[in-house]
């Protein structure tokens, strides 16, 4: 056991499992815990930040007490951490929406499944240029995510704001209905956006990749709001979502004691939800 008790087994897996091998092999099922009476570890993949940073706390702060042992398996984009779940090389993942699964799952025939929500990773506007989403001129430029889930985010946003009208269920521009203000937008990679702040009028990034970027609440022009469907939820396996060590898991990521710790650490970019 390393010296913070939690380990991280791997950074990467390679990017060609993204949807490949997945309808195969949920090979990871209910285990029987060890003869010392602990529930024993759980290997969850998660970003190192808000989720790794997040599991790294609760195990060293409370998991020992509920005899559990997290192992954080490390991971650096949204495309590895389901297949790495789906074959068994993780217990657990928190890094998605329920929105992010359900896609997943339909798309690469997955049968993922939440355990419960854990945490909003606020995702905002930022802008080198304007103070607020009312002063962006007539064909201002604006960077969205490619990804689904994440560009109808910022979609539903700027719609929200009366700035563009979007079709029920949009997923990408081909759902722009109405752009009156003729806006530009162009999709770019999540971990890459930050870097797109300097050469955009606005630019949606979410916290997973705001905050190891240095962006800050007080930095952005737009905050995505508490009410969001977009909180990131603990996700397992069918043959795991009973599994003592995912339930006691979920109760410490949702503890009162880890709701403060969010509250402190991030204040603001990351809302702990609310039980």
């Amino acid at each position: 056991m390393t010296s913070t008790r939690t380990r991280r087994a791997l950074t990467v897996l390679a990017a060609g499992t993204a949807v490949v091998a997945l309808a195969a092999c949920s090979t990871g099922g209910a285990t029987e815990a060890p003869e010392d009476g602990t529930l024993g570890t759980i290997r969850v993949g998660a970003l190192p930040v808000p989720a790794g940073d997040m599991l790294t706390w609760v195990d060293e702060n409370l998991a020992a007490e509920a005899g559990l042992d997290i192992e954080w398996v490390e991971f650096t984009d949204y495309n590895t951490p389901n297949p790495a779940l789906t074959d068994g090389s993780t217990e657990a993942n928190l890094f998605q929406n329920s929105t992010f699964m359900e896609t997943y799952n339909s798309q690469a025939g997955g049968d993922l499944v939440a355990v419960g929500e854990v945490y909003l990773p606020a995702a905002a506007f930022y802008s080198e240029s304007i103070g607020s989403l009312d002063e962006l001129p007539e064909g201002a430029t604006i960077a969205v995510p490619n990804d689904p889930t994440n560009e109808a985010r910022a979609l539903e946003i700027l719609a929200a704001e009366g700035l563009i009208e979007i079709a029920e269920g949009t997923t990408n521009l081909d759902g722009i209905t109405a752009n009156p203000q003729n806006l530009q937008f162009t999709e770019v990679e999540n971990a890459t956006l930050p870097l797109a702040i300097p050469d955009n009028d606005a630019v949606f990034v979410t916290s997973s990749f705001a905050i190891p970027a240095g962006l800050t609440q007080d930095q952005a022009i737009l905050v995505e709001s508490s009410d969001s469907n977009y909180y990131n939820s603990l996700v397992t396996t069918p043959a795991l979502a009973e599994d003592p060590r995912v339930v006691e898991l979920y109760e410490l990521l949702t503890s009162d004691e880890t709701q403060q710790y969010i509250l402190d650490t991030w204040g603001g970019l990351i809302v702990p939800v609310e039980e």
